[in-house]
């Protein structure tokens, strides 16, 4: 059968779900270039990539039975990416032969953390981690970051200097952010805005 014959999404999913080589095929075609540069993206290794996508992609096909036809086989497929990406991270903190790619990696995490602060998902972690900081940094970082004040209002708030803001502020993001990166439930969102962005 040819990718000419196969008229849409539901049509694959539904060849796919009764074992079909080419749908299969064809989905891979449709999807892996993506999901490959995604992955690259966050592990840093080609070899680490290609490895998970082809784990994907054997998820793919042991639990293609369990496929819903009415739904994106995209958005599937980067859930699958997602969860392989964690279990990535959780074997690289216990590997110290991994160690340099989740140093790689942690500072690309830590670019997106911002996204997510405002996730009502992460509001709970969020509060927790801004509750672990210093008495100052904690009134640094919610005037500044979650009020939006200018270094100066929070310095005149303060009674301290703008540039003891500045410091004190780097202190406890960088703090908050390594809470968050510590917890599953953010990881899982900053994957998520990583993976699906459309980054080609």
């Amino acid at each position: 059968m040819s990718s000419t014959t196969l008229p849409d999404e539901k049509q694959l999913l539904i060849l796919l779900k009764q074992g079909d080589d080419h749908a299969f095929e064809e989905i891979y075609h449709l999807h892996s270039n993506r999901l490959y540069n995604n992955l690259l993206r966050l592990v840093k290794s080609e070899d680490m990539a290609m490895d998970l996508l082809q784990d994907l992609y054997v998820k793919l096909w042991n639990n293609r039975s369990a496929i819903d036809v009415d739904k994106s086989i995209g958005s599937y497929l980067f859930s699958i990416a997602k969860n392989l990406a964690i279990d990535f991270f959780r074997k690289a903190a216990r590997e110290t032969s991994l160690q340099n790619h989740l140093i790689a990696v942690g500072t690309e995490l830590h670019n997106h953390v911002d996204e997510v602060f405002f996730h009502k998902e992460t509001a709970a972690i969020l509060d927790k981690a801004i509750q672990a900081l210093p008495p100052q940094q904690q009134k640094i970082f919610n005037l500044c970051k979650m009020e939006g004040k200018s270094y100066e209002e929070a310095a005149s708030i303060l009674g301290i200097s703008s540039a003891t803001v500045g410091n004190q502020l780097v202190k406890a993001v960088k703090s908050v952010k390594t809470a968050m990166l510590s917890s599953k439930d953010a990881l899982v969102i900053i994957l998520s805005i990583l993976l699906t962005r459309g980054i080609n």
